[in-house]
C-alpha cells in the first residue's frame, strides 16, 4: 500500500484521531524534477563527505573546534574576539534566508536540507530496494514474526548511520584526530566515544523511525511560512481554477482536469494533499508535480496543474516580480556582508587588548613612585609562532617591568601577561597619565597603542599617608 490520502479524523498526516503513528510509505514519481534534484542530492553528498579532508591555507577547508572556541572556514580561523565578525556573518546568513524564502520559497528544504536529501535519495531508495517498495513495506508492516529483509536493512542502515556520524564529527575535531580515536580503543577517550555513538544514535532514530516528523514537529522553518512567504513567493501549489471540479472515470462533461486520481497524495513524503492549499508540511519536494505531470500525459491535458506557483497566481491575481521585500532585503545583505568583508580583509593576523589589572587601580613603590598593573593580551592569528616586543612610549623617566620581554605565542594562540608601568608621582595630572606601548614582531607586526594610567589626583611631591594607606 501506499500514503493513504488524509481522512475525517485524522489530526495530521503523520497521526491518527487516537494519537497512534500513521507511517507513511509514499510512492516514488520519477519525473523530471526528481531527476534534477537527484543530481542535486549526490553532488551535495560528495561535497559533505570530501570537505573534511580538504586544507587551505595550511588549515582545514572547515573545522568548528568547540572546546577552543576557534572556527575555522574556508581557511581563516574565527577566534573568540571575533564576536563582530561572527554577529555580521550570523545577520548575513538570516538575511539570505529571508530573500531566498521570499524568492523561491522553501527551496532549502525540497532540494537542500540533510534530512530531505538522505531520506530521499539513500535511506528510502536502500528501504525500496531491500523492501519490494511501498507495497513490500507494507506487507512487512503487516507481517509478524522474523522479517530477515527488514534486519538487513537496519544493519545497513546502521553502516550508514557510523559512517554519517563520523563524517559529521570530523567537522568538530578535524580528519586527523578522528583517525587516530578510530584506531585506539574506546577506552582512551571515553568522551569522544561517547559522542559518537549519541550521534550515531540520533542518525539511525531519525533516519529510521522519525523521518518526516522531524519536518513537521521538530524544524521550526515550516511555520515561519507565514511571515517569511508573501503572495508572490514561488510555492508548490495546485491550480483549482484548471483542475476542479474533479471527476472520475469517462463522463467528465463540465470537469476539470484533474481526475482525482490521488497519485500527488501517495507520492508526498509528509502525507498532505497539496489540493487543499499551502499547508505547514509542504517541503516542496516536487513529488507531487512528477505524479500529477504523468496522469496528465496520460490522459493528454497539459502539464502543471500542479507546478511552481505564487499564491496570487493560484487565485488568478496578477503578479508582480518587484515587491518590497525584495529592495530591502537585498539592500540589507549587501550592508551586512559588505561590512563582513571589509572588517575581514582589513583585520591584522594579531590582535592585541590592553586590559586593567586585578584589585587596586595603583599602588606606590616605597620611594614614592606610582605603580599601575597592566595586562597584555596578544592573540596570533598566523600559522608559525611570533616572539613580541614591548615598548613603552611618551613616558620620560618611567619604567615598564615584564616578566617576559619579548613575548612568544603560539600559533593560534591568545596570551595574557600582566605587566607593570612605574612613573614619577609627578607625571600625573588630575589622576591621569596617557602612554603609548609600541608592540611588534620584528617581521610582519607593528602597532602602537595608548593606554590611560590612573594615578593620585594631588601634585604635590611624595605620597600622603593617606595615599600610601589606600592604594598599599
Amino acid at each position: 500500500m501506499s500514503a493513504p490520502a488524509v481522512t475525517p479524523g485524522r489530526v495530521l498526516a503523520t497521526m491518527n484521531a487516537d494519537g497512534s503513528r500513521q507511517y507513511l510509505r509514499p510512492r516514488l514519481s520519477e519525473g523530471r524534477f526528481w531527476r534534477h534534484r537527484r543530481v542535486v542530492a549526490y553532488a551535495l553528498m560528495f561535497v559533505f563527505f570530501l570537505i573534511p579532508y580538504l586544507r587551505m591555507n595550511g588549515k582545514p577547508l572547515v573545522l568548528l573546534d568547540i572546546p577552543r572556541r576557534e572556527f575555522t572556514i574556508i581557511g581563516y580561523t574565527f577566534l573568540p574576539t571575533d564576536t563582530l565578525l561572527f554577529m555580521l556573518l550570523f545577520v548575513s546568513v538570516g538575511i539570505a534566508i529571508f530573500l531566498l524564502t521570499a524568492l523561491w520559497g522553501r527551496v532549502w528544504c525540497g532540494w537542500a536540507c540533510p534530512q530531505t536529501v538522505y531520506t530521499e535519495f539513500l535511506f528510502r531508495p536502500i528501504e525500496r530496494l531491500l523492501e519490494g517498495g511501498p507495497g513490500g513495506t507494507s506487507g512487512l508492516d503487516r507481517r509478524q514474526g522474523f522479517k530477515p529483509r527488514r534486519l538487513l536493512k537496519y544493519a545497513v542502515y546502521l553502516v550508514l548511520a557510523l559512517f554519517l556520524a563520523h563524517t559529521f564529527l570530523a567537522y568538530f575535531v578535524g580528519i586527523d584526530r578522528l583517525a587516530q580515536w578510530v584506531r585506539s580503543s574506546p577506552l582512551e577517550h571515553p568522551t569522544a566515544f561517547f559522542i559518537m555513538a549519541a550521534t550515531t544514535g540520533a542518525i539511525y532514530f531519525d533516519f529510521t523511525w522519525f523521518r518526516e516528523q522531524t519536518c513537521l514537529v521538530a524544524c521550526p522553518y515550516g511555520r515561519l511560512q507565514s511571515v517569511l512567504l508573501d503572495r508572490q513567493s514561488l510555492i508548490v501549489g495546485y491550480l483549482p481554477l484548471r483542475g476542479e471540479p474533479r471527476a472520475k472515470g469517462k463522463d467528465r462533461q463540465g470537469a476539470g482536469d484533474c481526475i482525482d486520481c490521488g497519485a500527488c497524495v501517495r507520492t508526498c513524503p509528509t502525507g498532505i494533499d497539496i489540493r487543499d492549499g499551502l499547508q505547514m508540511e509542504c517541503i516542496h519536494c516536487t513529488q507531487c508535480m512528477d505524479a500529477c505531470d504523468e496522469i496528465m500525459d496520460r490522459v493528454g491535458s497539459p502539464r502543471r496543474l500542479i507546478g511552481y506557483t505564487s499564491r496570487d497566481e493560484v487565485e488568478g491575481q496578477p503578479t508582480r516580480r518587484l515587491r518590497p521585500r525584495l529592495v530591502l532585503y537585498p539592500a540589507a545583505l549587501a550592508i551586512a556582508l559588505g561590512l563582513f568583508v571589509y572588517f575581514l580583509s582589513t583585520k591584522r593576523d594579531t590582535d592585541v587588548t590592553l586590559l586593567r589589572g586585578i584589585g587596586a587601580p595603583y599602588s606606590f613603590e616605597p620611594d614614592g613612585r606610582v605603580v599601575n598593573q597592566i595586562r597584555f593580551k596578544l592573540t596570533n592569528r598566523g600559522s608559525a609562532e611570533r616572539r613580541y616586543t614591548v615598548t613603552m612610549t611618551g613616558s620620560a623617566g618611567g619604567q615598564l617591568i615584564l616578566p617576559e620581554n619579548p613575548m612568544s605565542v603560539p600559533p593560534g594562540a591568545i596570551r595574557t601577561e600582566s605587566g607593570f608601568v612605574i612613573l614619577p608621582r609627578t607625571a600625573f595630572h588630575d589622576g591621569q597619565r596617557e602612554v603609548g606601548f609600541q608592540i611588534s614582531d620584528g617581521a610582519t607586526f607593528a602597532g602602537e597603542y595608548s593606554y590611560l594610567l590612573v594615578g593620585p589626583e594631588h601634585d604635590d611631591e611624595g605620597p600622603s599617608g593617606r595615599d600610601q594607606e589606600e592604594h598599599r
